[in-house]
């Protein structure tokens, strides 16, 4: 059988048709990557919630849920709503790439985000590990050095920047890298082979581009499986070590190859995504001087202020599930193979919890009750690890650069995906 078909593959590209629900209405024209959507899914969203906040969309393929109870019933039942589906492509991908993900030697597993129990709970325990606090004490000093590192050559080149290629996306593709114990010096190149697969998987990219990026995915996935390879020979205090110390001790409870995958898929979970936490933090705050100017004066506000970016405007804003069986959802009958798309937006946008929720307001005494980084037992292991960069990323902007502001008149543009939200360029300056 086809490995790309297996059901333990880390991408399935060849996957059945879904089931369509019935007895629900019908959306022949939301899609999220209409241009106003992703420019600002805000709107819609709440519109949605209040109109038909559980949906067939047409154009999408997929049951839309919105709103915090609706979503949070899907992420808690995780064996009647199954993630086996969330990396998966949305669209069929063409022959061209399918033949390159069909090469003898590209075999990555799913290991983590759509990894079901028990193999799930399995797996979570050892990658859990490395994401501990011992780790994260360690990583910090690497995080500040690198944040000065990066401003310091902002400010050695002018009065301004394009701050998402200059900062924020480079700071946590290093740090994510040195977590892994992957050498600084293929730093670019890495970078280059993992960008971009959020279009991939979650957008909806030109035959071309599809060839393009996964060819950089077979790519990386070789260097993995060396590194991989050198680590066992050589270890090192990484969690790449870590992680095949603990397959020595027990190659029953953890595989080689899921080493592998695991290794291959945290870059892609711990990159992009925090890119985007960071830009769209500087998106949000910069704006009001009042907001930057309390953050300058005592950054022990910068935590809830980053507590409230993740629910007002997340970097993730939607995720994927499949029902496993015939089920109900608030009076929807849902068949068994329907692919739903939760709403993470709409959620911490929902006003029977939040006040105002289209406000930004850091201050908010219930900001913790956002789900940017999921729920149930797939709650995002490099949560902590995120929070920690883009704290560390404004303290130092902050302290160094206390004049940055946004080059007026700027409209960034942002990807065309599903679920991960971020500028693809945003402009400062300082004076």
């Amino acid at each position: 059988m086809d490995k790309n078909k297996s059901d333990d593959a880390y991408h399935k590209i060849s996957v059945p048709p879904a089931a369509e629900p019935t007895g629900c209405p019908v959306d022949h024209v939301f899609t999220p990557f209409n241009s106003n959507y992703l420019t600002n899914p805000y709107p819609e969203l709440k519109a949605l919630m209040s109109e038909q906040p559980i949906f067939f969309s047409k154009e999408l393929g997929y049951l839309v849920v919105t709103g915090m109870e609706n979503v949070n019933h899907v992420l808690k039942n995780h064996k009647v709503f199954s993630s086996e589906n969330v990396q998966d492509p949305v669209f069929p991908v063409c022959q061209e790439a399918m033949a390159v993900m069909s090469a003898d030697d590209y075999n990555p597993k799913a290991v983590m985000s759509n990894c079901q129990p028990p193999d799930h709970t399995r797996i979570r325990k050892f990658t859990r590990d490395g994401f501990n606090a011992r780790r994260m004490k360690m990583l910090e000093p690497y995080i500040r050095e690198t944040a000065d590192r990066l401003i310091t050559q902002m400010l050695e080149n002018g009065q301004s920047a394009e701050v998402v290629s200059s900062f924020a996306h480079p700071l946590p593709g290093q740090v994510i890298f040195r977590l892994i114990g992957f050498p600084a010096n293929d730093d670019d190149q890495l970078i280059h082979w993992t960008s971009n697969r959020l279009i991939f998987t979650w957008g909806k990219p030109t035959d071309e581009a599809q060839v393009e990026i996964a060819e950089n995915m077979l790519r990386y996935w070789r260097y993995c499986r060396a590194f991989v390879a050198k680590r066992y020979e050589d270890p090192a205090d990484d969690l790449t070590s870590e992680l095949l110390a603990a397959h020595r001790e027990n190659p029953e409870s953890l595989s080689y190859r899921e080493v592998e995958s695991i290794i291959y898929g945290l870059s892609f979970a711990g990159h992009e995504i925090v890119s985007n936490f960071i830009a769209l933090a500087l998106m949000t705050i910069l704006p009001d001087r009042a907001h930057w100017q309390s953050l300058r004066n005592d950054p022990g506000l910068i935590p809830n202020a980053l507590e409230e970016i993740l629910r007002f405007d997340s970097p993730q804003t939607s995720w994927r599930r499949v029902a496993t069986q015939d089920t109900t959802l608030a009076g929807v009958d849902i068949p068994k193979g329907t692919r739903i798309f939760i709403s993470l937006g709409s959620a911490n946008h929902d006003p029977a919890l939040f006040t105002n929720p289209d406000e930004y307001n850091p201050s908010r005494e219930n900001v913790n009750r956002h789900i940017s980084f999921g729920h149930g037992i797939h709650f995002c292991l490099g949560a902590r690890l995120a929070r920690l960069e883009a704290q560390i990323a404004l303290e130092s902007l902050a302290k160094q650069i206390p004049a940055l502001s946004l080059v007026k008149n700027q409209t960034p543009s942002f990807a065309p995906n599903i679920t991960f939200r971020g500028p693809t360029d945003l402009y400062v300056e300082w004076s």
